[in-house]
């Protein structure tokens, strides 16, 4: 599968990183996924709620079937986040654009998942038109 499939596929977006700050891709980004008809769900270490959806603390604390895993986090962070995608049986793992992981794309390609690297959620949205509203 592309990425435009896999984005179009996919209804529920955890997204690992989703920052508190409107000025930065990790917040802007999943706020015009939302905007779009996506449904949002926030992984963030300390905040309670993001985008006006409650927050996890991790992608194993969510208690509803998650499409894509969305990641805004280091690229050393992306094996962990891969493995943790494909423990909750998620159908794909995306890494935003500069964050690349060999590792993360072993693990998610052996567990199942489709996979996207170094590509913004928000750039193909917009140049493949997917919305869900």
């Amino acid at each position: 599968m592309n990425a435009e499939e896999i984005l179009a596929g996919a209804n529920t977006i955890a997204v690992v990183g989703l920052s508190r700050d409107p000025a930065k891709a990790a917040h802007g980004v999943p706020a015009v996924l939302q905007a779009h008809g996506f449904r949002i769900i926030p992984v963030h270490p300390t905040a309670t709620e993001l985008l006006g959806e409650k927050v996890y603390r991790s992608l194993k604390d969510i208690p509803e079937p998650v499409d894509l895993v969305d990641v805004f986090r280091p690229s050393a962070e992306a094996p962990g986040i891969a493995r943790e995608a494909v423990e909750i049986g998620a159908k794909a793992l995306w890494l935003q654009q500069g964050i690349v992981s060999a590792e993360a794309r072993r693990i998610a390609e052996e567990g199942g998942l489709a996979y996207v690297e170094n590509r913004c959620t928000a750039v193909v949205r917009a140049t493949a038109a997917i919305s869900k509203s």
